[in-house]
């Protein structure tokens, strides 16, 4: 794909825009470290964690990555039924 060529849009793909590093964030401001270590059993979360280190390891290990993605699209569908009255 040329790099002018613009994206399709993904209206219905609610990871679409969002980068690594702003899941990250989300689910660490929602459940904390020791949270998001409890949902996701991986070290980098346990021990001595930081976004940095966290992002370095999820780029690498794909199945991680898939388990924190389908964390953040939980808390998103937990996220819009609180917001329902």
């Amino acid at each position: 794909m040329n790099s002018s060529t613009p994206l399709p849009a993904q209206p219905r793909n609610p990871l679409h825009g969002v980068t690594l590093e702003m899941i990250v964030t989300a689910l660490v401001e929602r459940y904390g470290w020791a949270g998001l270590a409890e949902r996701v059993p991986v070290r980098c979360f346990s021990s001595q964690p930081s976004v940095t280190s966290s992002l370095k390891f999820l780029r690498k290990t794909p199945w991680a990555r898939e388990k924190v993605e389908s964390l953040y699209l939980f808390m998103l569908r937990e996220q819009r039924r609180e917001a329902r009255p």
